[in-house]
């Protein structure tokens, strides 16, 4: 069973992790290899710990952490799923107590940067958006992206 807990510091490495294993597993074919080692370079001190100050949840499977999620104000970010735990529906579990989050908070709309091989995800989860456009990140990666929104409301 997944138990969706905020994330500490501490848990900054093992969110790190579970980023790098999700895109180096799941995003193959939409994104080229180049890329995928280009956007996973590094360790969680390299600013990745930041991110633990904001709304940023961990999932644990059997005192295993499997899955991540963040909401930073209305944006919806950092879903990965360990590969081994990908396709067991901890993916909407997240997505859907993010939303709920945002929803205590008051947003009326989320936003996300869906990469080109989760888009078919989160349309299946009420997302709507096509547009291909890029994204940049703050490490100064530019990858393309389908800018998605949800009303909560």
């Amino acid at each position: 069973m997944l138990e969706i807990k905020p994330a500490t510091a501490q848990d900054a490495p093992a969110a790190f992790d579970i980023r790098r294993e999700a895109i180096r597993s799941q995003c193959i074919g939409a994104y080229t290899r180049e890329q995928m080692m280009l956007w996973t370079r590094g360790n969680a001190d390299d600013g990745y710990s930041a991110l633990m100050d904001k709304p940023f949840y961990l999932g644990w499977v059997q005192g295993q952490p499997v899955i991540t999620g963040m909401l930073d104000h209305n944006e919806i970010g950092a879903l990965f799923v360990l590969p081994g735990f990908a396709g067991r529906g901890y993916g909407k579990a997240m997505l859907e107590h993010l939303e709920y989050q945002a929803r205590q908070r008051a947003v009326e709309t989320v936003v996300l940067d869906a990469t080109l091989n989760a888009a078919s995800f989160y349309r299946a989860c009420g997302y709507v958006g096509d547009e291909q456009a890029v994204y940049h990140s703050p490490s100064g990666l530019t990858l393309a992206c389908i800018p998605m929104t949800k009303r909560l409301v």
